[in-house]
């Protein structure tokens, strides 16, 4: 089995900054993308931001310059810096892993979500 748990989220001023992390752990043999979704109340989920095994990055233009993704390989960890943040920032937070299990089976794992709110 594997475990995807976010961490981090809270509660931020506009023009503040905010640190999630994201960590998978269990029977895991690699990880492959991993990345940052979220979804506004009344709005579909929308993609952030992925990082590959390799390091590349790709982002949102809503969040280009602001935020940046990183993470861990050794700690199966990605982490998501977000800088001046704004009240259309306000979602839920959401971590996706890719990831092959050690029997060999490959699947994307989502956390169960972490609530990030940035007031005016």
């Amino acid at each position: 089995q594997v475990q995807v748990e976010e961490s981090g989220g809270g509660l931020v001023q506009a023009g503040g900054s905010l640190r999630l992390s994201c960590a998978a752990s269990g029977d895991i043999f690699s990880v492959n993308h991993m990345g940052w979704y979220r979804q506004a109340p009344g709005k579909q989920r929308e993609w952030v931001a992925t990082v590959t095994s390799g390091g590349s990055t790709n982002y949102a233009d809503s969040v280009k310059g602001r935020f940046t993704i990183s993470r861990d390989n050794a700690k199966n960890t990605v982490y998501l810096q977000m800088n001046s943040l704004k009240p259309v920032d306000t979602a839920v937070y959401y971590c996706n892993a890719d990831i092959r299990l050690r029997l060999g089976a490959w699947g994307g794992y989502w956390g169960q979500g972490i609530q990030v709110t940035v007031s005016s």
